[in-house]
């Protein structure tokens, strides 16, 4: 099995290493194509007005000045043309991918590019506690990984269909096992805040204000609070069903 890895952390991101380490369980072909640079947030975003420069740091571990998307397609139709790859991983990403995090992911985004390009892909994510960003118990994605992926390549992955993995923020002797959950949604207020450079000109970050809620019932939220593995399987296609009919006859 021919294996890529992405990430969006970044070429030298330990949770690259971790899922090296996973991917090697399951086959020795493996090629690395990661960002050059820490690209989280970057959601599925492709770089269409700067050129792409690619790096080869050692044998068959390759470095793209661009995003997760940028990457894969890098990977596919440049490193990889002469054969496409059988399985895209994804990760690990330092801290969890869940709820509304999904969208904004560079790390989900690799897996979502794979999917559009008819690989089946996951992404993994690590969750920590806060302020904990230099102590992520990558132990959880070691430990629990590489007997995951062996189950989901063997149950299979649908067409147009990615799985997002989410390990919970404890040791991994403390995890409770894995749930199939539907993807969750939290109560997060954007935050801008103003400061000033030593010119006292303004610039801005933007921040996250994170309600602590109650998780909904069989979501991804749930599962790690309750210290599970999230296994949430979500499709490229956004269209809402359910409206389909409702929006036909009103505007028939």
């Amino acid at each position: 099995m021919k294996i890529l890895i992405t990430n969006d952390d970044g070429i030298h991101a330990p949770g690259l290493k971790v899922m090296e380490d996973i991917a090697r369980q399951i086959s020795d072909d493996i090629t690395i194509v990661a960002p050059e640079f820490d690209q989280s947030g970057v959601a599925h975003s492709l770089s269409l007005n700067d050129p792409l420069r690619l790096r080869e740091i050692s044998p068959s571990h390759f470095a793209v000045k661009g995003t997760p998307t940028d990457c894969v397609i890098m990977a596919v139709y440049k490193i990889l043309a002469d054969k496409k790859p059988d399985l895209v991983l994804s990760g690990v990403n330092r801290g969890h991918n869940v709820a509304e995090d999904v969208t904004y992911s560079g790390t989900v985004a690799g897996a979502m590019e794979g999917t559009i390009l008819g690989i089946p892909s996951i992404a993994m994510s690590q969750s920590y506690m806060p302020g904990g960003h230099n102590d992520v118990p990558w132990e959880g994605a070691t430990t629990f990984g590489p007997d995951l992926l062996r189950k989901i390549l063997k149950a299979g992955i649908p067409p147009n269909t990615l799985i997002n993995v989410n390990f919970p923020r404890c040791p991994a002797a403390e995890v409770q096992g894995v749930s199939v959950c539907a993807q969750g949604k939290r109560d997060t207020l954007l935050r801008i805040e103003e400061r000033t450079d030593g010119r006292r000109n303004p610039y801005y970050w933007i921040g996250f204000q994170r309600l602590q809620g109650t998780p909904g019932a069989g979501t991804d939220l749930e599962a790690l609070a309750a210290n599970r593995i999230s296994v949430t399987p979500l499709r490229i296609d956004l269209t809402d069903q359910a409206s389909l009919d409702r929006y036909a006859k009103a505007l028939a």
